[in-house]
């Protein structure tokens, strides 16, 4: 029976990891050899499709563009959600599940409902086209999450913490920093991870509020046809690279990514 789960799984693993190998190839391969048939390894290597990812501006930038604005989110969705996370978490008030739940209902409704209003407003403020701009709208999305997220994080931290540290003559902005913070940080690693995430993958608000100085990565590798067609191995090393900075991000986050789901907090 173990070795029947053993041989799913594997076949399963492998199901997941063929895509990725394909499209790892694939970024070997000359355009003619993609074209030109199926094989499985390409028969003579090049790096030209990552050579003009990395000396074309129009490429490259994009990928800077990205981690600009996806940086910027994700400092200020922290900034942000951690003391609203710590109100819910610490007080009462007057209208507090509603206000919590308000927030929920943000991030469930789709990117699209908010593109007319984001155009408009951006246009009118002289925000469009800026990381700012961008960063500041994956913040309507990433903020609710990343106040559910630390909220169950700062549930489980007990109220005595706080008093204790009071007493002994923490100011609170020297307490939360110092002492909190530090108890909640597989929280901030597990939001910080799911805020990367959004952010770097969105492409509907990221492609309608950006044209040329802040244009993504995601929006550049959707406009790759030519007058030839398209050049499917410099998209194919696009995409190699797109997907590396989230592999990053993974590793570097992975023990407080299971560090939350065993808390039952993710």
């Amino acid at each position: 029976m173990n070795k029947k789960k053993t041989l799913g799984l594997g076949l399963y693993i492998l199901f997941l990891l063929l895509p990725l190998y394909w499209l790892l190839m694939m970024s070997f391969k000359s355009n003619q050899e993609i074209l030109g048939g199926l094989t499985f390894w390409p028969n003579t290597f090049t790096f030209a499709n990552y050579m003009t990812i990395f000396t074309d501006a129009s490429w490259y930038m994009g990928y800077i563009n990205s981690i600009y604005y996806v940086s910027l989110n994700m400092v200020i969705t922290l900034l942000v959600a951690l003391p609203a996370a710590y109100a819910f978490s610490r007080f009462r008030f007057i209208g507090d599940k509603h206000l919590f739940f308000w927030l929920l209902t943000n991030r469930m409704a789709p990117p699209a409902v908010f593109l007319l209003p984001f155009f408009q407003l951006y246009s009118s403020v002289g925000l469009f086209d800026t990381h700012i701009g961008v960063a500041l709208a994956h913040c309507l999305f990433n903020v609710p999450l990343a106040v559910w997220i630390l909220e169950g994080f700062m549930s489980g931290v007990p109220r005595e913490i706080d008093e204790t540290a009071y007493i002994d003559g923490y100011t609170f902005p020297k307490f939360f920093v110092k002492i909190f913070i530090p108890l909640i940080s597989s929280g901030i690693g597990v939001t910080a991870f799911f805020c990367f995430m959004f952010s770097w993958v969105e492409l509907l608000l990221a492609r309608t509020l950006t044209a040329v100085n802040a244009k993504p990565i995601a929006a550049v590798m959707t406009r790759t046809v030519s007058a030839s067609g398209i050049d499917w191995g410099v998209l194919a090393a696009a995409g190699v690279l797109t997907i590396l900075p989230g592999v990053l991000v993974i590793w570097f986050v992975r023990n407080h990514v299971a560090k939350g789901f065993a808390l039952g907090r993710v």
